[in-house]
């Protein structure tokens, strides 16, 4: 079935768009605030002193929100400025959200208790985990089947959506300008012949934002999870367009041949990785790029560029049973980058994600 045309595709006084942004943002943020408070009274109330983190502060909170509206206006600017049409910033699954939002609810009691019981590697009957590396056997956020589930690959989007307050989207956006500037060196390439590759692909997110700015570069994505892949095929399918290659794979040996892609993006990945596996994988996406080629990260925070979040950054993976990211939030991405042999490396931050941009010598 073929979703309905997103009206801001069609011409729209630029007042009215950036207004009904500016209020679907904040009605996603307030939304996502009610609902974290109402879920965090009743955990209390169920499991009082589970997840016990200390509060962040009247004035960091004011600086969230700061970092928040920063973002929201760069979001703006960059679809303003043609980096990629302004109907991305509409692409919200409402159907979805109608249809699985009583499931995070649902789901909510058996994470709590798994997180109550310190039960990290729990998965379902006939979820099969033996064919997995030890460090993914995990219930990343206590969430039910970790990543090897149905009902996890249909409400993961939704929870990070809700814990970040509607800015998840906009997080993943801040990876297409760089790479959209980086792409520029293969200029005289047609556009169809451009190839961009997402590590993981996830549940299909950050494949639908390239898509929606590179509409003619063929793209490909890998997961180690099946059901996530399944999940991304099914987004991918609702628009006009070609489908992505998506492939079964563990992106510390992608199977790709080298020197193939362009571009390579990966969201939210390296956080969720041992140390020795992280550079595995930048290894890897280094090895498959062609030269010049540009590869952008999108991640956590890190405490040396965001002291003043380091109550947030102590408590989360406690909060949400991320087992690498401590080492993670202390860990020299820019020095990893340099030992797989990339060069001319920028860093910026956005909200509570940090960006790295990365180019392989030509």
């Amino acid at each position: 079935m073929q979703a309905l045309p997103n009206p801001f595709d069609l011409p729209v006084a630029e007042p009215i768009a950036k207004l009904a942004y500016e209020t679907m943002q904040r009605g996603k943020n307030a939304f996502g605030a009610v609902h974290r408070q109402v879920l965090g009274n009743l955990k209390s109330t169920l499991y009082p002193g589970l997840g016990k983190v200390d509060s962040l502060d009247d004035e960091t909170l004011a600086y969230l929100q700061h970092r928040q509206a920063d973002l929201m206006e760069k979001d703006w600017q960059d679809a303003q400025l043609g980096v990629y049409p302004i109907s991305l910033l509409f692409d919200n699954p409402w159907e979805e959200f109608f249809r699985l939002y009583p499931q995070v609810w649902l789901d909510a009691p058996h994470t709590w208790a798994r997180a109550d019981q310190k039960n990290y590697q729990d998965f379902s009957p006939g979820i099969d985990v033996d064919s997995y590396p030890q460090y993914y056997i995990q219930n990343f956020h206590h969430q039910t089947d970790g990543y090897l589930s149905e009902t996890s690959a249909e409400i993961y989007d939704l929870q990070v959506e809700l814990l970040f307050g509607g800015t998840a989207d906009a997080m993943r956006r801040r990876i297409l300008a760089p790479l959209k500037k980086g792409l520029a060196t293969f200029s005289a390439i047609p556009a169809s012949r451009i190839r961009i590759l997402d590590v993981p692909s996830g549940a299909g997110r950050t494949l639908k934002q390239l898509r929606g700015t590179f509409s003619e570069a063929a793209l490909s994505g890998v997961d180690l999870s099946r059901t996530y892949l399944q999940k991304t095929n099914r987004l991918l399918s609702q628009d006009r367009g070609s489908l992505p290659q998506l492939l079964q794979a563990n992106a510390e040996s992608l199977p790709y041949v080298d020197n193939y892609f362009h571009g390579v993006s990966s969201v939210f990945l390296f956080h969720e990785l041992p140390a020795p596996a992280r550079q595995n994988v930048m290894n890897e996406c280094f090895r498959v790029l062609q030269p010049g080629g540009t590869f952008v990260i999108c991640d956590s925070i890190q405490l040396d560029d965001s002291p003043e979040l380091k109550t947030a950054i102590d408590g989360f993976p406690a909060m949400m049973h991320e087992p690498y990211y401590r080492h993670y939030s202390t860990d020299n991405i820019v020095e990893r980058l340099q030992n797989a042999g990339f060069v001319d490396i920028e860093t910026d931050v956005h909200f509570m994600s940090k960006y790295f941009t990365a180019r392989k010598p030509a």
